[in-house]
């Protein structure tokens, strides 16, 4: 593989289990696809990326192979992800200038290794300057919190791959936890519902709109009833049942607990006075995992807190990305410390 310079400006990525969003100085986002490759098993050829990807799912023949190359929010595949994200940037780009600065959030809990293999992935693919930044930080930043104060405010960011949830003050995270059950983890339970409970095997798309569209972690004021449509693991032949939002409710809830159980571990460690600022000012939840429906009334009713939605929890984190991006000199105290990788 060649190493052309494909950054030709300082680019914020957020580089998610699920789906990898871009940011550009001076264009915002200009990316949010699915963090999914196809690409062929003999010669390892990237075929397609993002959408296109994720349309071939479950469609493929014996000679295309689609992954996504990272688990639990980090890096899987090292080539498959370099590759993914000079397709990426080339997409996004117009030019090929000279490489420039890149900010890449991680999870909080990422080893030294995984640190060197997201810096290495970007440097390959052409960046000249990579910085890291914690997710649950650039999610603060992202949704507007003063992360600089002397006051402590904790987040909760639900990805695709892991739950970071952290307690911000004074530029820096206090206390942290990385929970590994987060997106995947509920489309993954709604599948083997479904094998479990009705002998009907679904696909992963299938497993997600349902989760979307049903999912909730407290009961609706009107429960919804659902067509779902898979193969029948007995017969062998294409099968229709109705589930309800009580049902996905049920399969959703060891996730859900998982969840709040790592919030609530959060609170035990976190400082008394930063507990009570905590107490004035709620929890706020980010990430995709923040739209599932009652899960904000769930952990306010096992923590007894106010919680709060971020108004744009998609994309909280690689708008803190390139905020911190934009202004390096005044977020240079929250990136993680480059001697520490």
């Amino acid at each position: 593989m060649s190493f052309f310079n494909v950054f030709s400006n300082d680019v914020a990525i957020d580089l998610g289990t699920a789906n990898t969003l871009i940011w550009m100085k001076g264009k915002g986002i200009v990316l949010n696809e699915p963090t999914i490759v196809a690409f062929d098993r003999q010669t390892k050829k990237i075929i397609a990326i993002g959408n296109d990807a994720q349309s071939m799912v479950g469609k493929t023949h014996k000679d295309i192979k689609i992954i996504r190359p990272l688990r639990d929010g980090v890096i899987a595949d090292f080539e498959i992800t370099e590759g993914m994200l000079r397709a990426f940037i080339r997409k996004v780009s117009n030019t090929w200038q000279p490489a420039r600065r890149v900010v890449v959030a991680v999870p909080s809990g990422i080893t030294e290794v995984e640190k060197r293999t997201v810096r290495d992935s970007c440097e390959h693919a052409g960046a000249k300057e990579v910085h890291l930044i914690a997710e649950p930080m650039a999610s603060a930043i992202g949704i507007g919190l003063n992360v600089h104060e002397p006051v402590g405010n904790m987040i909760v960011d639900i990805g695709g791959g892991t739950t970071e949830v952290a307690v911000i003050a004074l530029s820096g995270i206090v206390t942290a936890e990385s929970i590994k059950h987060a997106g995947d983890e509920m489309t993954d339970a709604v599948s083997q519902y479904f094998r479990r409970y009705h002998n009907i095997l679904i696909g992963e798309r299938t497993a997600e709109m349902i989760k979307c569209n049903v999912g909730s972690a407290m009961p609706l004021e009107e429960e919804i009833e659902i067509e779902v449509k898979g193969r029948d693991l007995v017969s062998g032949i294409p099968k229709m049942i109705n589930v309800t939002s009580v049902d996905i409710r049920k399969a959703l809830a060891d996730s859900v607990d998982k969840i709040v159980t790592g919030v609530l571990r959060l609170l035990e460690k976190t400082p008394p006075e930063l507990s009570a600022d905590i107490f004035d000012r709620g929890i706020l939840l980010s990430g995709g995992g923040a739209l599932l429906k009652g899960l904000a009334e769930k952990i306010t009713k096992e923590t007894n807190l106010p919680v709060h939605v971020a108004d744009e929890p998609l994309t909280s984190v690689v708008l803190g990305t390139g905020k911190a991006l934009e202004n390096l000199s005044d977020f240079s105290s929250v990136l993680i410390k480059r001697n520490s990788y």
